[in-house]
């Protein structure tokens, strides 16, 4: 017997990932019906009066009673907002007041009828995407909705009912409501609520009964209501089982997909790979399928991805192969293909044995002779080619003749049809090949001038001439379209390439701005602008053709983009009749920005090459923008960190440098007024070290004031002649007070040159460095030299201390930098240094630390200012 599993079971990872994404701020309730008149509204409103008096009333946003006694008296006592006046065709009609149920903020609102389309210039086509705004504001939404609005069983019901649904809601919608409560009642009772006129007026009502409410369409929408609501709950529970780990009979996931071609089966087939998906609880994924140089059909596909398709794209000459190595790749366990992909199916099958293939039908779909060829742009060019290589070929078979006599001609004019296939394409081939074959009959076979054949085998060699003409020309034409593919493949790959070298060597972030737009507008090949937060603004950083955002659904539309991190603008589900399109750039941790574009032609969507190009233009532009803005984030942080060290610094200089020469002259101060009768020589003792701690004071305070006057750039530097000299005795002097008894030595060149700049800063940087070279000296002497060297001055202040390690050579012209020493009293500051090096930069010059100078120890102070030479005398 074998032992039990006491494994612990782990919840299912996508179960989980489910959960937090249905996690959302508000809650979905559907009330579902079979049919219009079930009771929906009826039951929705009475669920809210329960709750009214519980003490908890929900507001109606909007509720359609179509003049019900029953139901209008169940909003008696409910909070209403006023509908919002739209004006349409020359009258008013009155919608969902959107902005007002935001506005409000209810804790639940009932909006009804979900399926509702709203009037053109509503912020969204659709009531759904008023109620997922709703969602997502964080209201809890209650709303009613009938099957038939399902998108996926919109075909099933105009094929029950006769009657073709025009207002459809994704299946998602339905998926993630949190709460589905189905009404349901028998299909006579609703016949006799019908004739009763408590659905409609009496007219309208007997029309309906022959239609849409009779007894077989109501038992079949009501079958599909009930199963509908079971598959949901079915998949419900199965989400709950997984999310606590309690094993079942679960079997292997099933991944479908739907191959759908150029012709009108798309629709059918999609909506069917739809229900079999969801009744699978599948996921599965739409291919387009197309030759190259052919268009992908671009409505199967939105409708799939409206149905929670993943969509691809799928271009090849070779579609079985090309198709089982992408259904390899996506793990597909089954492949659907529509009734007409029989051959298809057969290739498929032909080359694997583990995917199942499933041809479905999909009913009488008449094949119509397609004339698109006929009437498509270009069909004059074709055709004049094609007369002309057909003209050529009549005019070089003549001449060739009558100059020799040749069994067959037919050579010249399949030249001419390879020519036309090469230079326009299938078409021009085989309208030259069509040309070719009456004209070779006409010219050139017995009896000539005329069409009719003598021979037969002059038939059987013109049909073959003629078969051989087409297939040259249709394989000439499949390459040459083969070959324009790869081009715009390869100048699509060379401009993305190039994107993303200006992109790589994009400094700042306004580089990064001009190059998306610039890149967008050369792709779209109309205006582009680009728009990033600032604040609570969205402001218009960069824009190719300069333009502004004028209109205020534009900005709205560019709002929504931010806000919610989804396309806004034309030709989507947000204020679809504007002229831009807007779309977010998004990273993994946010939205840095907004692109907005206008198409070539808003007639007309954008082919698949445009919104494959224009994604990854975007989501290049996302990136490098997230990577400039997280740079100057970076510099900012940096800068706030320098400042933060120079604010420590300061008030630790300020706490220290401060106090202690206060607290000296407070101690003097205290003992002189404490006894007066001290004796001269102690009495001027504390004299002269209240003198000596205010000059410390005053020079840190005068330090400061300097150093803040050079990081302001308020230092105003005169530009005279300063005899490098006088400015030498003029510090020395000043050091000679400042430290009394202590050595300084200075040698001065005899011929020293003059400078242009200001003496008493030249003078007060000499100081400086004295003054801080005494503090290091120890007992030893401070020299100062002067000389000339080659167009420079240079003066050196070298010391005899212990010098400056080769790490800290560079440092310490920094702010507030004192070596690391523990005695701050001789060190100081920190000041000194930075301002000689701001003074000496003022003036021109550099200024460097050299260390060791002399025996292995002490440290020099190198400046080098620029000579001037003197004016000559008249």
């Amino acid at each position: 017997m074998a032992s039990p599993d006491l494994t612990p079971k782990r919840p299912d990872p996508d179960a989980l990932l489910a959960l937090a994404r249905a996690d959302r701020p508000g809650r979905l309730k559907i009330f579902l019906g079979a049919a219009p008149g079930v009771g929906k509204t009826y039951a929705m409103l009475a669920a809210a009066q329960r709750l009214k008096a519980e003490g908890h009333p929900p507001v109606v946003g909007l509720v359609e009673t179509h003049g019900r006694k029953e139901t209008v008296a169940l909003t008696e006592g409910l909070e209403i907002l006023p509908r919002r006046p739209v004006a349409y065709r020359g009258q008013f009609l009155e919608e969902f007041d959107l902005d007002a149920a935001l506005a409000r903020r209810p804790a639940l609102l009932i909006v009804d009828e979900l399926a509702h389309t709203n009037a053109d210039g509503s912020r969204h086509p659709k009531r759904w995407q008023d109620v997922q705004e709703l969602l997502d504001a964080g209201i809890d939404v209650w709303t009613a909705l009938n099957i038939q609005h399902l998108e996926s069983l919109a075909d099933v019901v105009a094929q029950i009912t006769g009657v073709q649904v025009r207002e459809t809601v994704p299946d998602a919608i339905l998926q993630t409501a949190q709460d589905v409560v189905l009404v349901d009642i028998p299909p006579d009772e609703l016949i006799a609520r019908l004739k009763a006129g408590k659905i409609y007026l009496p007219q309208t009502a007997a029309r309906a009964t022959e239609n849409f409410f009779n007894r077989g369409n109501l038992t079949a929408l009501r079958e599909l209501a009930l199963r509908r609501t079971a598959d949901r709950v079915e998949d419900q529970m199965t989400q709950i089982l997984r999310q606590k780990a309690i094993e079942g009979p679960w079997g292997a996931s099933e991944r479908l997909m739907v191959c759908v071609g150029p012709d009108g089966s798309g629709e059918k087939l999609v909506r069917l790979a739809a229900r079999q998906a969801a009744s699978l609880n599948a996921s599965w994924i739409a291919v387009s399928l197309a030759r190259p140089g052919a268009p992908h059909g671009p409505d199967s596909l939105d409708l799939a991805e409206s149905l929670g398709a993943e969509v691809q794209r799928l271009t090849s000459t070779d579609f079985a192969a090309d198709l089982l190595r992408l259904a390899r790749r996506e793990n597909v366990t089954q492949i659907l293909l529509g009734q007409r992909g029989r051959a298809l199916s057969r290739a498929l099958l032909a080359l694997t044995e583990d995917i199942p293939v499933m041809v479905v039908p999909l009913g009488s779909l008449p094949r119509r002779l397609d004339l698109s060829a006929l009437t498509a742009p270009g069909l004059v060019l074709d055709l004049g080619l094609a007369a002309l290589v057909t003209g050529l070929g009549v005019a070089v078979g003549t001449g060739l003749d009558a100059l020799m006599e040749l069994p067959n001609l037919s050579m010249v004019f399949l030249l001419g049809v390879l020519a036309a296939s090469a230079l326009r394409g299938a078409r021009s081939a085989s309208l030259a090949a069509g040309l070719s074959f009456l004209a070779y009959n006409f010219f050139f076979i017995e009896p000539v001038h005329t069409l009719t054949i003598a021979k037969p085998h002059e038939l059987f060699a013109l049909l073959i001439f003629l078969a051989v003409a087409l297939l040259t020309g249709s394989l000439t034409a499949r390459i040459r379209a083969q070959v324009q593919t790869a081009v715009a493949q390869t100048r699509a790959i060379e401009a993305q390439a190039g994107f993303s070298r200006k992109l790589a060597v994009a400094s700042t972030e306004e580089d990064v701005l001009w190059a998306a737009v610039t890149q967008v507008h050369a792709l779209m090949g109309s205006t582009a602008i680009l728009l990033v937060p600032e604040g609570p603004d969205l402001i218009a950083r960069a824009a190719w053709p300069p333009d502004e955002l004028t209109d205020p659904a534009e900005r709205t539309a560019a709002r929504w983009a931010l806000e919610k991190a989804e396309a806004a603008g034309w030709r989507t589900g947000t204020l679809p009749n504007i002229r831009f399109r807007f779309e977010p750039l998004r990273t993994p941790g946010r939205v840095v920005g907004v692109l907005g574009f206008e198409p070539r032609d808003p007639s007309e969507p954008l082919s698949p090459e445009d919104e494959t190009q224009l994604s990854a233009t975007i989501e290049q532009a996302a990136l490098a923008l997230d990577r400039a803005l997280l740079v100057r984030e970076a510099v900012k942080a940096a800068a706030l960190e320098e400042n933060e060290k120079i604010r420590d610094a300061l008030l630790t200089s300020l706490s220290h440098d401060l106090r202690t020469p206060l607290a000296a002259i407070l101690g003097s101060v205290t003992t002189l007024q404490a006894r007066g009768g001290l004796a001269a020589g102690q009495a001027l003792d504390l004299l002269q070290t209240i003198g000596q701690e205010a000059g410390r004071l005053n020079r840190f305070v005068g330090n400061l004031m300097e150093m803040s006057r050079i990081d302001q750039g308020a230092l105003k530097m005169r530009r005279d002649w300063v005899d490098v000299g006088d400015a030498v005795r003029d510090a020395v002097e000043r050091c000679g007070k400042t430290h009394p008894g202590r050595v300084t030595r200075i040698s001065l060149a005899p011929d020293l040159r003059f400078i242009r700049g200001d003496q008493d800063l030249l003078a007060q940087v000499i100081f400086n460095l004295a003054d801080n070279a005494h503090k290091y000296a120890d007992e030893g002497e401070v020299a100062i030299h002067a000389r000339n060297e080659g167009d420079q001055v240079v003066i050196s202040v070298t010391d005899e201390g212990p010098g400056i390690k080769p790490v800290d050579l560079e440092r310490v012209f920094e702010k507030f930098y004192r070596g690391g020493g523990t005695d701050r009293r001789k060190a100081g500051t920190g000041l000194g240094l930075s301002i000689c090096r701001g003074l000496v930069q003022a003036m021109g010059g550099t200024i460097e630390a050299q260390s060791p100078a002399i025996r292995r120890r002490g440290t020099r102070m190198v400046v080098r200012l620029p000579a001037a030479e003197l004016p000559e005398e008249a």
